[in-house]
């Protein structure tokens, strides 16, 4: 590999994310340098390398190129070293502040590097301002509170220079001293025109939002205060350097009540302490993370996963073992600290941290919504009232009666009465069995199913030894309902049928009809569509005496007709069913038939409407179907604002009842803060659905939920957290049915680099993608791919290897062509083909090669409708006419080509310019000026 090579790759590293990858990328350059004679590279590699370093999470490794560069430039000068005088300068201020955060380093070395750093800016004519602000850290880092007062007067009052931190970073400092001196008015103060204005350094504006979390809190800011912890810990999630500051965000969230939060945070950045950057962050979120812990174990039990680290194994540890342990890593951290630096300052402060306990609660979270305990609902009043003379079987019968019309407060009423004064006296044997049939719907949802099947066993055992053989089969009927719910179909199913035949000739209309609703239930689990609904018919045929069995049966057919996807039937149905669901007034009924009926309508405002009557009619253990629907039905409605609200109450709900799905929820609502276009709590929130879907083992949704995530990063200009996402999606979709989604994840991943002018990365991503697609069997996509990857190769510079890849896109573009039928999407990719190596042949100084591709491709493209891409194609033509020496020839198509395109749009600015190029080359410099003033152009050169 030539020195020009390694130049180039230096170059495209400075464009990599800083991290693992860089860092790899960057090491391995400083092996193939250091194997030739530039100095010059090997210098440079090293240069880029400590900042890689530095902000790639291992500070440690800095030392070293640090070290080499220095003694480097001052052992033998070059005329090169002059360039990268002021970064060598610069990087001093990174060696000091690394150095303080590792307490196996001598304090005295520290100094001694503080020193040299004064001399040098000194020497080359620089303001000491960098040089103050230094000593104060490790004055303050010592806990050597008058020193760091007086360096801190010192450092405001010196002159700015070149060499001092940015408008960002130097205020960020200043903000932390005043918090922790308490004076938090002036920091928010110090901090606002700062936020103002433009920050473009890599550590803002996380950080200075970071040191102003407390600030905030502090002087009553509390909306402040929770937009910067969303907008810094975004920021600062995906980078390993950033654990220090990570674990300000821990105790910002126990600060304000907000432990859940805080150990989740804990729990993702966890498996970084095994790698820390340096000791200090790791003695920082330790401390952090234990005080958060600590607090949520007192709330009940809270279990982490932790991911395996040398000899430890993977598994569960619970939060109060685990704030244990990181409180004995934070102490023992802050004692080696205090043995260098013969203080008790950082045992001190850690104790501190260690201490941190929560104040007033602020509500932080985009996916819950925090509100005060409420009291439970009051029971409902019984629409009956109970006899004080009653007998056991009229209390028995009215048990009945309010069950069979859903009054649940009277059915518990009646059956409490009879225990009350029968239940302990022996009564008949039927009696008896009555008793113990009624007890099924006494059991709850959470005593489950098995409670109940056990409960109509024992009534069914009761009635054959009477014998009775119609409630033997009416309870037979809702046992095999049961059955075929949990999964026993086959004996589930046989009596149902059996209960529904002998019901047909010995019930009466009433227990036909019960009997014929059942069977239908028992098929519908089965998803034995189409035989349940020719019972449900003929239950809804014999239920019309009973409004409430009635309402139930229209219910229940609906469902079946809704599953079959006969949406008119399905409609008359629901409609049917909410009638009679509002006739007989049963709030649960009215709430399934309700959205029942949102579900079967085809208008947006008529569904919402229909969610919002049964929210209203909703019991308490209904309302997180009724919302999760009307979340969906306001989106369908493109009312997303408003979803947002439902689904972040559905979340709450799940969240509360200790139901499951609340991570399938967050995704959902996850989405619909990004069509809101409110993508930072969209990525909040994606972020806590891809933990919570990936602890559930439901990977197929969680990377559904990650690519979401990665093009929210994208809506957020967050480039490199979504190539990281897409590059891990592709990972994951390793399996042989997944192959057109992975390809299709790496050209995505292509085409953000394109964009970001990334362009050798993002041919590396089109060539993956081709590679992926021919073996998925997607010929034309491949074709695509390939494609772009001599577009990006192009516009890297690498010409010969973008002409490579033309040659292999010419070979793809012919067996597709070769086919008897050519479908408008080969026409389209085979017209674009040539056009990428039309440019390609340009670039390598073959323009009249480039221009033979072209012939017949514009009318081609018209052929399909593609006008736009026809007209650039033309364009291209005529700039490669100019090129090969033939303006002539080009002024009349540029002129066509003009006349076609809507003015004012970019592609006519561009044949403007290149038309009056053409008239200026011909001579007709008049012509050019009157064409570049009627399309805006101010020069040649526009």
């Amino acid at each position: 590999m030539s020195d020009d090579d390694l130049w180039r790759m230096l170059h495209e590293s400075t464009g990599m994310p800083y991290g693992v990858g860089r860092t790899a990328a960057l090491e391995q350059l400083l092996r193939r340098a250091d194997g030739g004679d530039d100095r010059h590279l090997a210098f440079a590699v090293r240069m880029q390398a400590t900042t890689g370093y530095v902000y790639g999470g291992e500070p440690a490794k800095s030392f070293v190129t640090f070290s080499w560069c220095l003694a480097e430039f001052d052992r033998d000068p070059q005329p090169y070293h002059q360039r990268y005088a002021h970064q060598l300068l610069w990087h001093f201020k990174y060696m000091v502040n690394a150095m303080l955060k590792f307490s196996e380093l001598p304090l005295d070395r520290t100094y001694a590097v503080l020193d040299d750093m004064e001399r040098r800016y000194a020497d080359a004519g620089h303001s000491l301002q960098a040089v103050h602000k230094h000593r104060y850290l490790v004055a303050d880092h010592v806990g050597d509170a008058e020193a760091a007062e007086r360096w801190y007067r010192e450092w405001l009052t010196a002159p700015r220079d070149e060499l001092s931190d940015c408008a960002g970073c130097d205020p960020t400092t200043q903000v932390a001293h005043l918090a922790d001196v308490g004076r938090h008015d002036e920091a928010v103060a110090l901090a606002e025109p700062v936020l103002a204005g433009r920050l473009t350094c890599t550590e803002q504006p996380q950080a200075i939002l970071t040191a102003l979390l407390v600030p905030y809190l502090r002087t009553g800011r509390g909306d402040a205060a929770r937009d910067a912890h969303r907008e810094a810990y975004r920021r600062l999630r995906g980078n390993l350097s950033d654990l220090w500051d990570i674990g300000d965000h821990v105790e910002f969230c126990t600060l304000t009540g907000n432990e859940a939060r805080a150990v989740e945070i804990v729990e993702r950045h966890l498996d970084w302490l095994d790698r820390a950057p340096t000791p200090a962050a790791a003695m920082h979120f330790a401390a952090a993370a234990s005080a958060a812990l600590g607090r949520a174990a007192e709330a009940g039990d809270v279990t982490l996963h932790r991911r395996a680290a040398g000899d430890r194994p993977a598994g569960e540890v619970s939060a109060a073992a685990l704030a244990a342990e990181l409180a004995a890593t934070a102490t023992a951290l802050a004692e080696r600290f205090d043995a260098r630096n013969g203080t008790a300052h950082q045992s001190e402060w850690v104790a501190r941290r260690l201490a941190t306990g929560p104040g007033e609660h602020l509500p932080l979270s985009a996916s819950l919504r925090n509100r005060p305990a409420r009291p439970p609902e009051p029971a409902a009043a019984p629409a009956v009232t109970v006899p004080a003379e009653a007998t056991a079987d009229e209390l028995l019968d009215l048990a009945d009666e309010c069950w069979r019309t859903h009054d649940r407060a009277g059915f518990a009423a009646a059956l409490a009465a009879y225990d009350g004064r029968f239940g302990a006296s022996g009564q008949p044997a039927r009696t008896a069995a009555r008793r113990l049939e009624l007890r099924v719907g006494e059991l709850t949802d959470a005593d489950g199913p098995q409670a109940a099947q056990e409960a109509n066993r024992a009534a069914l055992a009761a009635y054959r030894e009477l014998p009775d053989q119609v409630r033997e089969q009416v309870v037979a009927g809702r046992l095999g309902v049961l059955l075929c719910l949990t999964g026993d179909g086959e004996e589930g199913l046989a009596l149902a049928r059996g209960s529904a035949d002998f019901l047909a000739g010995h019930g009466d209309v009433r227990e036909r009809a019960a009997a014929h609703d059942r069977l239908s239930l028992a098929l519908a689990h089965l998803q034995r569509w189409e035989e349940a609904l020719v019972a449900a018919d003929r239950a809804a045929a014999e239920a019309d005496g009973d409004p409430w069995l009635a309402a139930r049966v229209a219910l229940h057919r609906a469902h079946v007709l809704e599953e079959l996807e006969r949406p008119a039937e399905f409609r008359a149905a629901a409609e049917l069913a909410r009638r009679l669901a509002r006739e007989v007034g049963v709030g649960e009924l009215v709430t399934a038939a309700t959205l029942a009926y949102a579900r079967a309508t085809d208008d947006p405002a008529e569904r919402v409407a229909a969610c919002d009557e049964a929210l209203e009619t909703a019991p308490a253990q209904a309302r997180l179907p009724v919302r999760v629907f009307r979340a969906r039905a306001l989106l369908g409605a493109d009312r997303a604002a408003e979803a947002v609200e439902d689904f972040a109450e559905a979340v709450t709900l799940c969240v509360e009842q200790g139901a499951d799905g609340d991570a399938f929820l967050r995704w959902e609502l996850a989405n619909a803060y990004r069509v809101a276009g409110r993508a930072a709590e969209a990525a909040e929130v994606a972020e806590e659905a891809v933990l919570g879907l990936d602890r559930l083992g439901a990977q197929a949704e969680a990377d559904r939920c990650r690519h979401l995530l990665a093009g929210i990063y994208v809506d957020l200009g967050e480039l490199d957290p979504a190539l990281v996402l897409l590059d891990q999606l592709a990972r994951n979709l390793d399996g042989p049915d997944n192959l057109p989604h992975r390809a299709q994840v790496l050209e995505e991943a292509g085409g953000l680099l394109y964009d970001a002018d990334r362009d050798a990365l993002a041919a590396q991503r089109f060539a993956e993608a081709a590679a992926v697609y021919r073996l998925a069997g997607a010929p034309v996509d491949e074709l695509r791919a390939r494609r772009r990857e001599a577009e990006a190769l192009n516009w890297s510079g690498d010409v010969p290897a973008a002409v490579r890849a033309v040659e292999v896109v010419d070979g793809l573009a012919a067996a597709l062509t070769g086919r008897p039928e050519q479908p408008p999407v080969v026409t389209y990719e085979v017209g674009l083909a040539a056009e990428a190596g039309a440019r390609v042949l340009a670039s390598d100084d073959r323009p009249v090669e480039g221009l033979d591709r072209l012939a017949g491709v514009p009318a081609r493209l018209r052929s399909i409708e593609a006008f736009g891409e026809a007209a650039r194609v033309e364009l291209l033509g005529c700039e490669l006419l100019v090129r090969a020496g033939r303006p002539g020839e080009a002024e009349p198509l540029l002129r066509e080509v003009l006349g076609g395109l809507p003015p004012g749009s970019r592609p006519a600015a561009q044949a403007a310019w290149l038309l009056a190029r053409v008239l200026d080359e011909l001579g007709r410099p008049d012509e050019a000026a009157a064409i570049r003033a009627e399309h805006g152009l101010a020069g040649d050169d526009d």
